[in-house]
């Protein structure tokens, strides 16, 4: 028996490994991928690849599937470990869209229930940026660290959001622009998405896991968590669990925490049943999986007469525009959406554009390459979501690798979102010709940033956990991730589901000690 047993070691579970093993309690870690070590954050894109899609097939089907491989997570560190260190805070009105606008759904604590642990989080990780430029930031404390330098593409973006009359600021990253807790500084190479062999983004194996271990935790990775132990109708024992080699066993756990993805948390509950829980643990009201929610994406791309080096730089972005970030401030459309300004390039990145130029190829394409890593430009929009239970995580006929149904996702984009997308689209564009492009283009609607599918609130009736992510009807099991978030904002989910997991984590330490009398 362990006090605590805690699945996946992503961003969300190697931060409560820390804090409780450090608050005393005997903590395993269980990871169903690879453990990996420094020597595997190698600067290649193809490379990194291997830090994504791993595991058992996900699919995904409805209007509008979800590339889930580019969101996903394998091994030791979960996507955290090739996530690009934007870390926005979300706005009060992220917390309220239900009271406010009567549609979506409101979550059950608001942004100053998080104040305290955003301004927490911000000097334990390392966060980047500058407050008071950032004029549309909620109330919070100052950035330890000044922002990273815009370097020649930022430079030229801020120019061209200025002569379309919007404000930018620098991004708030996660990434250190100076020496920070011993880790060093960026060192502006773009390759944040393969993982930081420097440390200088703070990903769990920068900051969490190393913790962890000190403290003592144990990490099982090559462990596949495949079901949830029942103890009657309000508690659980504890997880099965499977190696990579085939080994089956038990581990019986005062303290069950799932802090896998968006995806892989309601499988497991989903495939968790008996006869007490027929349709899964936590699913008496058939909410498991329900309300995915991802970012619909842009990338708007430009060729200018100025060289931009945009192979330097970091992959998240450099500069951020909320101006219209209003829920209800672009016409036609409901919900908030913001810019990611200069994120850096790199030649797979211009070869992978078929989708977006079909007339580029042969000596077309070369001249394209040539011109474009010298003279090219881009940034991210990224709009928001609303929740719709229809989009949800559901599992699938038949058995993975593991022993157990698979997952699959079902999505459609919303009207709205489809409209957010389009406005972005046009202003984009418009900032860029505001700007000098000499060419400008798009790619198509992608998406990113899952979160939903285990969401928190009040009443056991319309969500899955309440606010510190305890499972409703269930004493010992908890969720924590982005998969409690009832709404998702038009910023990236990081830094919240951060400061979510901190709040989880002080109340497990404060007010849960009865879990661990026995």
């Amino acid at each position: 028996m362990i006090d605590v047993a805690i699945v996946g070691a992503g961003a969300v579970g190697a931060m409560l490994a820390a804090k409780l093993a450090e608050a005393g309690r005997s903590v395993t870690l269980f990871e169903a991928g690879p453990r990996w070590g420094l020597y595997d954050m190698v600067s290649s894109q193809i490379w990194a690849r291997r830090l994504r899609w791993g595991g058992p097939y996900v699919a995904t089907t409805g209007a509008d599937p979800l590339g889930f491989g580019f969101n996903a997570g394998w091994g030791l560190g979960g996507s955290a470990l090739h996530h690009y260190g934007t870390w926005p805070r979300m706005h009060a009105a992220d917390f309220t869209m239900r009271s406010d606008h009567d549609r979506g759904l409101d979550w059950p604590i608001g942004y100053e229930d998080l104040r305290p642990y955003y301004d927490r989080v911000q000097k334990e990780v390392g966060v980047s940026g500058d407050a008071g430029a950032e004029i549309w930031r909620p109330a919070g404390e100052p950035y330890p660290m000044p922002p990273l330098e815009p370097l020649k593409q930022g430079e030229l973006l801020a120019r061209a959001f200025a002569a379309a009359g919007k404000r930018t600021a620098p991004a708030p990253m996660a990434i250190n622009s100076v020496i920070y807790d011993g880790r060093p500084a960026c060192q502006y190479d773009g390759w944040c998405d393969a993982g930081c062999p420097i440390l200088a983004l703070a990903n769990p194996m920068a900051v969490y896991l190393p913790r962890a271990e000190a403290a003592g935790a144990t990490i099982l990775t090559d462990t596949a968590v495949t079901r949830i132990v029942p103890a009657g109708k309000t508690k659980v024992a504890g997880i099965r669990y499977r190696t990579a080699d085939g080994r089956e066993g038990e581990q019986q756990a005062r303290l069950v925490i799932l802090a896998g993805s968006v995806v892989g948390n309601p499988a497991l509950m989903l495939n968790s049943t008996d006869a007490d829980h027929p349709h899964g643990i936590g699913n008496g009201n058939d909410l498991v999986g329900r309300y995915v929610m991802a970012h619909g994406l842009i990338q708007i791309l430009g060729l200018f007469p100025e060289e931009t080096e945009p192979h330097r730089g970091v992959t998240g972005a450099h500069l951020m525009c909320h101006d219209n970030y209003d829920k209800t401030s672009t016409k036609g459309a409901f919900g908030s959406r913001q810019w990611l300004i200069a994120p850096s390039i790199k030649p797979n990145d211009l070869a992978g554009l078929g989708a977006s130029r079909m007339d580029l190829n042969g000596a077309a394409l070369d001249a394209f390459m040539a011109k474009a890593v010298r003279h090219g430009a881009n940034m991210i929009g990224m709009c928001e979501e609303e929740p719709n239970a229809d989009n949800r995580i559901e599992l699938t006929d038949g058995v993975n690798g593991w022993g157990v149904r698979p997952p699959r996702i079902v999505h459609a984009f919303s009207a709205d979102a489809k409209k957010l997308w389009e406005a972005m689209r046009d202003e984009g564009t418009a900032i860029f010709k505001a700007g000098g492009a000499i060419e400008t283009w798009h790619t198509p609607m992608g998406s990113a940033h899952l979160v939903g599918g285990t969401i928190m609130g009040t009443d056991a009736g319309t969500s899955v956990a309440d606010s510190h992510g305890r499972v409703h009807g269930f004493d010992n099991l908890y969720i924590a991730g982005p998969g409690l978030f009832p709404t998702e904002g038009g910023v990236n989910p990081t830094f919240t589901l951060h400061a979510v997991t901190l709040r989880a984590a002080e109340h497990l330490e404060k007010d849960r000690t009865d879990l661990f009398a026995a």
